[in-house]
Protein backbone atom coordinates (compact mmCIF):
# COMPACT_ATOMS: atom_id res chain seq x y z
CA UNK A 1 0.00 0.00 0.00
CA UNK A 2 1.64 3.51 -1.22
CA UNK A 3 0.43 6.49 0.76
CA UNK A 4 -2.61 7.77 -0.68
CA UNK A 5 -3.46 4.77 -2.59
CA UNK A 6 -2.63 1.17 -3.64
CA UNK A 7 -0.51 -0.35 -6.31
CA UNK A 8 -2.38 -1.61 -9.29
CA UNK A 9 -2.20 -6.03 -9.00
CA UNK A 10 1.16 -6.89 -11.03
CA UNK A 11 0.36 -8.76 -14.12
CA UNK A 12 3.70 -10.03 -15.51
CA UNK A 13 4.27 -9.45 -18.85
CA UNK A 14 6.56 -11.99 -19.04
CA UNK A 15 5.46 -15.32 -21.06
CA UNK A 16 4.87 -18.30 -18.42
CA UNK A 17 7.39 -20.39 -21.04
CA UNK A 18 9.92 -17.65 -20.71
CA UNK A 19 10.82 -17.64 -24.45
CA UNK A 20 12.06 -14.86 -26.02
CA UNK A 21 12.09 -12.97 -23.14
CA UNK A 22 14.81 -11.95 -19.76
CA UNK A 23 18.55 -11.82 -20.37
CA UNK A 24 20.87 -13.75 -21.45
CA UNK A 25 24.55 -13.52 -20.33
CA UNK A 26 27.20 -15.55 -22.42
CA UNK A 27 30.38 -16.45 -21.39
CA UNK A 28 31.18 -12.64 -20.63
CA UNK A 29 34.64 -11.55 -19.34
CA UNK A 30 34.80 -7.99 -17.96
CA UNK A 31 37.87 -6.42 -16.54
CA UNK A 32 37.82 -3.09 -15.19
CA UNK A 33 41.68 -1.22 -14.72
CA UNK A 34 43.75 -3.89 -13.44
CA UNK A 35 40.98 -6.18 -11.40
CA UNK A 36 39.16 -8.95 -13.30
CA UNK A 37 35.31 -9.22 -12.24
CA UNK A 38 33.65 -12.10 -14.46
CA UNK A 39 35.54 -14.68 -16.34
CA UNK A 40 33.68 -16.49 -18.82
CA UNK A 41 30.18 -16.14 -16.67
CA UNK A 42 27.27 -17.07 -18.81
CA UNK A 43 23.65 -16.61 -17.00
CA UNK A 44 20.56 -16.95 -18.03
CA UNK A 45 17.66 -15.06 -16.53
CA UNK A 46 14.15 -15.66 -17.43
CA UNK A 47 12.26 -15.39 -14.12
CA UNK A 48 9.92 -12.76 -13.21
CA UNK A 49 11.48 -11.97 -10.11
CA UNK A 50 15.49 -12.62 -9.46
CA UNK A 51 17.15 -11.51 -6.32
CA UNK A 52 21.22 -11.18 -6.30
CA UNK A 53 23.28 -11.13 -2.76
CA UNK A 54 26.80 -11.54 -1.73
CA UNK A 55 29.38 -9.08 0.10
CA UNK A 56 30.23 -5.78 -0.56
CA UNK A 57 32.60 -6.51 -3.94
CA UNK A 58 30.75 -9.53 -4.92
CA UNK A 59 30.22 -8.09 -8.59
CA UNK A 60 26.19 -7.82 -8.28
CA UNK A 61 26.55 -4.07 -9.44
CA UNK A 62 29.14 -4.84 -11.77
CA UNK A 63 26.81 -7.21 -13.25
CA UNK A 64 23.81 -4.56 -13.56
CA UNK A 65 26.25 -2.47 -15.01
CA UNK A 66 26.88 -5.10 -17.69
CA UNK A 67 23.56 -5.88 -18.12
CA UNK A 68 22.86 -2.23 -18.50
CA UNK A 69 25.44 -1.46 -20.95
CA UNK A 70 27.53 0.90 -19.17
CA UNK A 71 29.96 -1.49 -19.15
CA UNK A 72 31.07 -3.61 -22.04
CA UNK A 73 32.62 -6.86 -21.73
CA UNK A 74 35.99 -7.25 -23.17
CA UNK A 75 34.93 -11.06 -24.32
CA UNK A 76 31.12 -12.61 -24.34
CA UNK A 77 27.65 -11.24 -25.19
CA UNK A 78 24.75 -9.71 -23.66
CA UNK A 79 21.46 -10.79 -24.79
CA UNK A 80 17.94 -8.78 -24.20
CA UNK A 81 14.84 -10.53 -25.79
CA UNK A 82 17.40 -12.01 -28.59
CA UNK A 83 18.55 -8.70 -29.11
CA UNK A 84 22.10 -7.36 -28.54
CA UNK A 85 20.81 -3.80 -27.58
CA UNK A 86 20.69 -2.71 -23.84
CA UNK A 87 18.27 -0.77 -24.23
CA UNK A 88 14.94 -2.12 -23.07
CA UNK A 89 16.56 -2.26 -19.45
CA UNK A 90 15.78 0.14 -16.81
CA UNK A 91 18.34 0.97 -13.93
CA UNK A 92 17.47 1.84 -10.25
CA UNK A 93 20.44 3.52 -8.44
CA UNK A 94 21.09 2.83 -4.67
CA UNK A 95 20.69 6.99 -4.15
CA UNK A 96 17.56 8.46 -5.88
CA UNK A 97 19.33 11.95 -6.24
CA UNK A 98 21.71 10.44 -8.20
CA UNK A 99 18.70 9.72 -10.49
CA UNK A 100 16.52 12.94 -9.99
CA UNK A 101 16.96 15.20 -12.28
CA UNK A 102 13.33 17.85 -12.77
CA UNK A 103 12.24 19.52 -9.57
CA UNK A 104 8.84 18.12 -9.22
CA UNK A 105 7.61 14.29 -9.66
CA UNK A 106 5.24 15.22 -12.77
CA UNK A 107 8.03 16.49 -14.43
CA UNK A 108 10.51 13.62 -14.03
CA UNK A 109 8.07 11.42 -14.89
CA UNK A 110 7.23 13.34 -18.20
CA UNK A 111 10.93 13.55 -18.90
CA UNK A 112 11.04 9.65 -18.96
CA UNK A 113 8.31 9.73 -21.93
CA UNK A 114 9.83 12.48 -24.00
CA UNK A 115 13.28 11.17 -24.34
CA UNK A 116 11.48 8.06 -26.04
CA UNK A 117 10.04 10.32 -28.77
CA UNK A 118 6.32 11.06 -26.82
CA UNK A 119 5.71 15.12 -27.18
CA UNK A 120 5.30 17.06 -24.10
CA UNK A 121 1.29 17.53 -24.11
CA UNK A 122 0.81 13.45 -24.62
CA UNK A 123 3.80 12.41 -22.13
CA UNK A 124 2.24 14.93 -19.57
CA UNK A 125 -1.14 13.67 -19.99
CA UNK A 126 0.00 10.43 -19.98
CA UNK A 127 2.22 11.01 -16.50
CA UNK A 128 -0.56 12.55 -14.55
CA UNK A 129 -2.90 9.23 -15.76
CA UNK A 130 -0.01 6.84 -14.58
CA UNK A 131 -0.05 9.01 -11.11
CA UNK A 132 -4.10 9.16 -10.64
CA UNK A 133 -4.05 5.41 -11.38
CA UNK A 134 -1.73 5.02 -7.72
CA UNK A 135 -3.90 7.43 -6.04
CA UNK A 136 -1.26 9.40 -6.36
CA UNK A 137 -2.37 12.27 -8.17
CA UNK A 138 -1.30 14.66 -5.39
CA UNK A 139 2.22 14.44 -5.91
CA UNK A 140 2.36 15.80 -9.87
CA UNK A 141 3.44 19.01 -8.22
CA UNK A 142 5.28 18.29 -5.58
CA UNK A 143 8.58 19.48 -5.30
CA UNK A 144 11.41 16.35 -5.04
CA UNK A 145 13.64 18.17 -2.15
CA UNK A 146 10.05 17.93 -0.24
CA UNK A 147 9.53 14.50 -0.17
CA UNK A 148 11.40 12.13 2.12
CA UNK A 149 14.07 9.67 1.29
CA UNK A 150 11.36 6.85 0.54
CA UNK A 151 9.57 8.49 -1.70
CA UNK A 152 12.20 10.04 -3.85
CA UNK A 153 12.86 6.45 -4.47
CA UNK A 154 9.43 5.59 -5.42
CA UNK A 155 9.77 8.46 -8.05
CA UNK A 156 12.52 6.82 -9.24
CA UNK A 157 10.68 4.09 -9.34
CA UNK A 158 8.09 5.10 -11.35
CA UNK A 159 9.86 6.71 -13.59
CA UNK A 160 11.73 3.96 -14.99
CA UNK A 161 7.92 1.58 -14.49
CA UNK A 162 6.54 4.64 -17.10
CA UNK A 163 8.41 3.73 -19.68
CA UNK A 164 7.75 0.30 -19.71
CA UNK A 165 11.05 -1.18 -20.42
CA UNK A 166 11.07 -5.25 -20.55
CA UNK A 167 13.60 -5.62 -17.53
CA UNK A 168 13.97 -3.38 -14.28
CA UNK A 169 17.19 -3.69 -12.36
CA UNK A 170 17.09 -2.19 -8.63
CA UNK A 171 20.09 -1.86 -7.06
CA UNK A 172 20.23 -1.78 -3.51
CA UNK A 173 16.93 -0.09 -3.50
CA UNK A 174 16.32 -0.63 -0.13
CA UNK A 175 19.22 1.00 1.39
CA UNK A 176 18.71 4.31 3.99
CA UNK A 177 14.77 3.22 3.90
CA UNK A 178 13.28 2.97 7.28
CA UNK A 179 10.68 0.29 7.77
CA UNK A 180 7.63 1.68 6.54
CA UNK A 181 9.85 3.30 3.39
CA UNK A 182 10.47 -0.76 2.98
CA UNK A 183 7.16 -1.56 3.10
CA UNK A 184 5.51 0.90 0.08
CA UNK A 185 8.64 0.20 -2.16
CA UNK A 186 8.25 -3.11 -2.03
CA UNK A 187 4.61 -3.15 -2.39
CA UNK A 188 5.59 -0.90 -5.71
CA UNK A 189 8.06 -3.28 -6.73
CA UNK A 190 5.83 -6.31 -6.31
CA UNK A 191 3.01 -4.66 -8.20
CA UNK A 192 5.57 -4.25 -11.59
CA UNK A 193 4.86 -5.54 -14.50
CA UNK A 194 8.30 -5.77 -15.69
CA UNK A 195 11.02 -8.83 -14.69
CA UNK A 196 12.38 -7.37 -11.63
CA UNK A 197 16.53 -8.33 -10.95
CA UNK A 198 16.87 -7.06 -7.11
CA UNK A 199 20.80 -6.53 -5.67
CA UNK A 200 20.07 -6.24 -1.37
CA UNK A 201 21.57 -6.90 1.52
CA UNK A 202 18.37 -7.05 2.78
CA UNK A 203 17.33 -10.81 2.51
CA UNK A 204 13.77 -10.53 3.76
CA UNK A 205 12.81 -9.07 0.38
CA UNK A 206 14.40 -11.72 -1.50
CA UNK A 207 12.96 -14.34 0.36
CA UNK A 208 10.09 -15.34 -1.51
CA UNK A 209 11.88 -14.39 -4.77
CA UNK A 210 11.43 -17.81 -7.45
CA UNK A 211 14.99 -17.38 -8.01
CA UNK A 212 18.24 -15.84 -6.20
CA UNK A 213 21.83 -15.87 -6.94
CA UNK A 214 24.66 -15.79 -4.46
CA UNK A 215 27.75 -13.85 -6.36
CA UNK A 216 31.09 -14.51 -4.44
CA UNK A 217 34.13 -12.82 -6.25
CA UNK A 218 32.66 -12.35 -10.02
CA UNK A 219 30.97 -16.22 -9.88
CA UNK A 220 27.88 -17.69 -9.03
CA UNK A 221 28.45 -19.82 -5.58
CA UNK A 222 24.38 -20.80 -5.06
CA UNK A 223 21.61 -20.48 -7.51
CA UNK A 224 18.25 -21.74 -6.86
CA UNK A 225 14.59 -20.43 -4.95
CA UNK A 226 15.22 -17.37 -2.62
CA UNK A 227 14.59 -19.12 0.75
CA UNK A 228 17.10 -22.00 0.21
CA UNK A 229 19.71 -19.61 -1.04
CA UNK A 230 19.16 -16.37 1.97
CA UNK A 231 18.99 -19.22 4.27
CA UNK A 232 22.38 -20.98 2.73
CA UNK A 233 23.94 -17.42 3.11
CA UNK A 234 23.00 -16.31 6.10
CA UNK A 235 24.64 -19.40 7.38
CA UNK A 236 27.86 -18.82 5.45
CA UNK A 237 27.25 -15.56 7.29
CA UNK A 238 27.36 -16.57 10.53
CA UNK A 239 29.95 -19.35 10.32
CA UNK A 240 32.72 -16.52 8.82
CA UNK A 241 31.76 -14.41 11.96
CA UNK A 242 32.26 -17.20 14.61
CA UNK A 243 35.58 -18.26 12.86
CA UNK A 244 36.72 -14.59 12.96
CA UNK A 245 35.40 -14.05 16.59
CA UNK A 246 37.47 -17.33 17.44
CA UNK A 247 40.83 -16.12 16.09
CA UNK A 248 40.15 -13.23 17.23
CA UNK A 249 40.40 -14.40 21.08
CA UNK A 250 43.31 -16.65 20.21
CA UNK A 251 45.06 -13.25 19.09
Amino acid sequence: MARGGAWPARQPILPEDGVGSGVRIEDVTLVRGHQRIFEGLTLDLRESRIGLIGDNGAGKSSLFRLISGLDKPQQGHVILSGSASPGQVGLLFQNPDDQIIFPTVAEELVFSLTARGETRQAARQRALDFLAGRGLSAWAGRSVGELSQGQRQQVCLMALQISEPQTLLLDEPYASLDLPSQSRLAAQIDASRQQIILSTHLLEHVHDFERVLWLEEGRVRVDGPGRAVCEAYAADVRERARAEAERGSHA
